[in-house]
Order: structure tokens, then C-alpha cells, then sequence
């Protein structure tokens, strides 16, 4: 190589193996000050993409476990109000039952029909009362029935208008899944009427004919209460038929949590296999081109001192 002053080669070489081992230095310093691998798009273009959805699922995923523990609690608010129903009809059988035998008068199975129709009147204010965040539970506001007029076709539960306020109709749709896959994404939860009227029991209780063997109306004669007790045992065996489904549905709901949690876990772990930097290997380069950083500034002030080799020529 020939001995020149206006072009240094020797350093516009260095300087240039300088600047790229400066520039990997300030990436290794840039992930590890940020713990991410992918700290930008150029760091890995696919991989950001793919972090990016795995980020959003997980995010997802968790609103969903939210979802259904806001549903577990909605059944359980549910199945308690039907706790109470199921102690006054217990207490209304057990009137029943006095009232049919013959030991009593008429005007004795006056008053037990009167505590018996204050049963059923706090049956039915218990199944109108219950709600949920503005939902009610028990009034057959969640039956199967309760679809809203005008609801898509296939679509379960809706919304009515009153007041220029919006209430839920029909089944509770829980989603907890990133789409909308009714196999994997939601389910529905449809609750029974438990008011008096529709279990069958005290005054608003329909007629259901002279010749019936089943009238829970009314316990003011001996027959009528032993009417009562048949219309009484239905109206048990309704209500537990519908505390069995919140209790499946509570059961379903807690698999699904698990179910849930599982996979966001699995999830994040993609994601930061991904994204993640790991630090003992990005340490090993760091410290590299730390050291080639610093072996190139030194020969950089050595390429920069050659030239003046040649004033020694000049003379």
C-alpha cells in the first residue's frame, strides 16, 4: 500500500468496522436495558407480528377468565335467592300439611292460609327482586323464552328498549374466547320463572279446573291443602330442577376458568419466547463487540497517527 496524506484507507477502514460494532453495542445495550429481543420491527419482522396477535389473545383470554367469574358469580347470586324460595316452600309444605289434617277448624286453616299466601307473595318478590348488575334473574326475564322481538336468526337473548334504557332478554351469552365460535367461544345461561305464580303455588297461582288432584292456591279447606301438597311437591321439584342447571352451569363455568388460565399461561410462554431477550446470550455479544468497540477506537487512533509517517519523508 502506498504511502499517501489525502486518503487514510487504513482508517476509513477501521472507522467503518468501528461503527458497525458500535452500532450491534447500542443494540445489545437497547435489549438489555428493555428485556425485549424484539424491540422494534427491524429487530425481527415475523416475530413481531406474531408476538403482536399472542399479546392480544393474552389479553383476551384474561378479559375472558373475568367474563366467566363475573358469570360464576351471577349463578351463585342465582342459586342463593333460590336458597330462600326453597325455605319458604318448605314452610308452605309444612302449612300444607297442618292445615290437612282434621284436628283444626276453618277458621284455624284461615290463618294458616294466611301466613301460606304471605309465603308465596315473598316467593315472588324474592324471583322479581333478584338481580345481577341490572339483570334480573328470576322473573323469567332469562328463560329460554325471553328471545327479544326482532333478534337475529340463531341468536339467542337480545336487548328491549324502555325508557330510552337498554335491558338484557332471554339467555346470558358469557363469552370468554378470542372469536365467536359458539362451540368455543360462549355459551349461554337460561334461568327458569320462579315466581309463585309459574311454580304453582298461593293466590295468583293459575286455576287449574274443578276436578284437578293439584291446586297449591289455596290450604283454607282440608282438600284444597292436600291438593296443595301435591302442587307443592312439583313446585320443589321445579325449583331444584333449575338449581341443578345453575349448579352444572357453575361447575362448567369454574372447568372453564381453568381452562382459560391454562392457556393464557401457554400463550405468554410463546410470546416471550418470542419477544424476550435472553439475557445470558445477549450478554456474550454485548461483551464481544464491547471489546471489538474498544479495539477499533484503538487502532482508529493508530490509523490516524500512519500518515505522519510521511513528513519524516519530507525533508
Amino acid at each position: 500500500m502506498s504511502l499517501v496524506i489525502n486518503h487514510n484507507m487504513m482508517a476509513m477502514n477501521v472507522n467503518r468496522n468501528l461503527g458497525t460494532s458500535y452500532s450491534s453495542l447500542a443494540d445489545s445495550t437497547r435489549k438489555l436495558s428493555s428485556g425485549l429481543r424484539v424491540d422494534r420491527a427491524a429487530d425481527d419482522a415475523a416475530g413481531l407480528a406474531a408476538r403482536e396477535m399472542m399479546r392480544s389473545d393474552v389479553a383476551t383470554i384474561g378479559q375472558g377468565i373475568r367474563n366467566a367469574n363475573d358469570a360464576i358469580s351471577l349463578v351463585q347470586t342465582a342459586d342463593g335467592a333460590l336458597g330462600v324460595i326453597d325455605e319458604k316452600l318448605i314452610r308452605m309444605k309444612e302449612l300444607a300439611e297442618q292445615a290437612a289434617t282434621g284436628t283444626y277448624n276453618s277458621d284455624q286453616r284461615m290463618i294458616i292460609d294466611s301466613e301460606y299466601q304471605a309465603m308465596a307473595s315473598e316467593i315472588t318478590r324474592i324471583a322479581n327482586a333478584t338481580d345481577f348488575n341490572g339483570i334480573m334473574l328470576l322473573d323469567g326475564n332469562l328463560s329460554a323464552t325471553g328471545i327479544a322481538d326482532g333478534a337475529p336468526t340463531g341468536h339467542v337473548g337480545g336487548e328491549t328498549t324502555v325508557g330510552g334504557n337498554k335491558s338484557s332478554t332471554g339467555p346470558v351469552r358469557v363469552h370468554f374466547g378470542t372469536g365467536n365460535d359458539s362451540d368455543q367461544d360462549y355459551y349461554h345461561i337460561a334461568i327458569g320463572n320462579s315466581t309463585a305464580k309459574e311454580l304453582g303455588v298461593g293466590s295468583s297461582a293459575k286455576d287449574p279446573g274443578a276436578d284437578a288432584e293439584i291446586d297449591g292456591r289455596s290450604v283454607q279447606t282440608q282438600g284444597q291443602a292436600e291438593k296443595a301438597l301435591k302442587a307443592l311437591d312439583l313446585a320443589i321439584m321445579s325449583k331444584d330442577n333449575i338449581r341443578a342447571n345453575l349448579g352444572s352451569l357453575q361447575n362448567r363455568l369454574d372447568a372453564t376458568v381453568d381452562n382459560l388460565t391454562i392457556q393464557a399461561e401457554n400463550v405468554q410462554a410463546s410470546e416471550s419466547r418470542i419477544s424476550d431477550v435472553d439475557v445470558a446470550t445477549e450478554m456474550t455479544e454485548f461483551t464481544r463487540q464491547q471489546i471489538l468497540t474498544q479495539t477499533a477506537t484503538a487502532m482508529l487512533s493508530q490509523a490516524n497517527s500512519l500518515p505522519q509517517m510521511a513528513s519524516q519523508l519530507v525533508g
